[in-house]
C-alpha cells in the first residue's frame, strides 16, 4: 500500500510542506534535504495521487503518446524512451494508438480537450492539412516524431533518414563494389520512406550508377512486402547484386524468400536494412543495417515536451535530428 506525504514527513523529520516542495522540485529545498526525502519516499513506496496533484497545481503531470501501431518493436522502443524520461521528471505516460476505428486526429482531440494530459507526443508518417490545423490550434504543447516536409514549423524529433540511406547505399557501391543495386521502398505516403529512397537515388547518381527503374520496388514496411519484393526482383532477367530494404522488417521478408528459393545471402545476393531492430543481429547471416537509436528518439521527444510544459525552451520551434550509424554484419 502506498504511503502518504505525512508519513514521509514524520520519517524524514521535516514538515509536510517541505516534503511537498521536494517532491515538486521546488528550488527552495536544499539538495541534501531533497535527496533525504526522495530516499524516504522510495523506501515507503510513495505514489503521488495524480488527479489531486493536477488539481492543486492546475496543470497535468501526464503526457499523451499517440502512435500509429503499438505492436511493432520500433514503437515499443519509442514508448520505453519516452517513459524513462517522464518517470525521471515526475510525469506519467498515457499511450494511445490510431487504427481503423480511431484516427490520429481523434486521438489528439480526445487528449487535448479532456484536460487529462498536459502535452502530447505524436508519431506520424506524413503531415496532412487536417493535422496541421489541429496542431496549430491545440491548447496544449505537441511534439512530433517524424513530421515530414513541415518539420521546421513545429517542435519535431526526426531520424536522419536521408543520410542513413545515402551512407548505406554508398557502402554497397564503394566498399562492396556492387553496380546493380535494388531498393524496396517504404509506403508512398511515408516521408521517412521518401527520404530513404532519395538517399538511395542520390548515392547512386553521385557515384555514377544508372538507376534501373525495375530495381525500385514498392513496399510498405511489412515482412510480407519484403518477401514479395525479393521474389519480384529475383525474377527479373537481370538480377540485382544487392538489395537495400527501407526497413529491417522488409529485410526479414527477403531472408524468408531467399531461403524458400534456396538463394544464399550474401553469396548470391547482398542485403542491407534500416532500423537495427533487436532480431537483426541474430539472423543468419547477421543483417547489415542502418542503426537508429530508437529509444533516443523517444527520450528526445519527451525531454522537449517537458521543456515546453515548464516554459524552459525559449525557441519558437525546435528540430532535433537523431543521427544514424551503419552497422556492418555478414549479409553483404
Amino acid at each position: 500500500m502506498s504511503s502518504t506525504i505525512k508519513e514521509i514527513a514524520q520519517k524524514a523529520n521535516v514538515s509536510i510542506a517541505t516534503v511537498s516542495r521536494a517532491l515538486n522540485d521546488d528550488p527552495k529545498v536544499t539538495e541534501e534535504t531533497r535527496k533525504k526525502i526522495l530516499a524516504v519516499s522510495k523506501e515507503l513506496h510513495y505514489k503521488p495521487n495524480l488527479v489531486a496533484r493536477n488539481f492543486v497545481k492546475k496543470t497535468s503531470y501526464a503526457i499523451g503518446l499517440i502512435l500509429p501501431d503499438i505492436s511493432d518493436e520500433f514503437f515499443t522502443d519509442i514508448i520505453r524512451g519516452v517513459d524513462e524520461i517522464t518517470y525521471k521528471k515526475g510525469y506519467y505516460t498515457m499511450v494511445a494508438s490510431s487504427h481503423k476505428y480511431r484516427t490520429l486526429a481523434d486521438s489528439i482531440t480526445a487528449f487535448s480537450e479532456t484536460g487529462l494530459v498536459g502535452g502530447v507526443i505524436l508519431l506520424i508518417s506524413s503531415m496532412t492539412e487536417e493535422l496541421i490545423n489541429i496542431i496549430k490550434h491545440s491548447k496544449i504543447p505537441i511534439v512530433i516524431i517524424g513530421g515530414g516536409k513541415d518539420e521546421h514549423k513545429f517542435d519535431t524529433v526526426a531520424i536522419d533518414n536521408y543520410l542513413g540511406a545515402f551512407n548505406a547505399t554508398e557502402y554497397l557501391i564503394k566498399k562492396k563494389r556492387f553496380k546493380k543495386i535494388a531498393h524496396i521502398t517504404g509506403p508512398a505516403e511515408n516521408y521517412d520512406a521518401f527520404l530513404r529512397k532519395k538517399g538511395f537515388i542520390d548515392a547512386c547518381r553521385k557515384n555514377g550508377l544508372s538507376i534501373n527503374k525495375s530495381f525500385i520496388i514498392d513496399g510498405n514496411y511489412t515482412i510480407d512486402s519484403g518477401y514479395h519484393g525479393f521474389i519480384q526482383l529475383y525474377g527479373l532477367p537481370e538480377k540485382p547484386q544487392a538489395i537495400f530494404a527501407a526497413n529491417d522488417m522488409m529485410a526479414l521478408g527477403c531472408y524468408d524468400a531467399a531461403n524458400y528459393f534456396n538463394v544464399k545471402i550474401p553469396d548470391d545476393i547482398g542485403l542491407i536494412g534500416f532500423d537495427d531492430i533487436f532480431i537483426s543481429k541474430y539472423l543468419n547471416p547477421g543483417l547489415t543495417t542502418v542503426r537508429v537509436q530508437i529509444e533516443e528518439v523517444g527520450k528526445a521527444a519527451a525531454t522537449l515536451l517537458i521543456e515546453r510544459l515548464n516554459n524552459s525552451n525559449g525557441k519558437a520551434h525546435s528540430l532535433i535530428k537523431i543521427p544514424t550509424e551503419l552497422i556492418i554484419r555478414n549479409s553483404c
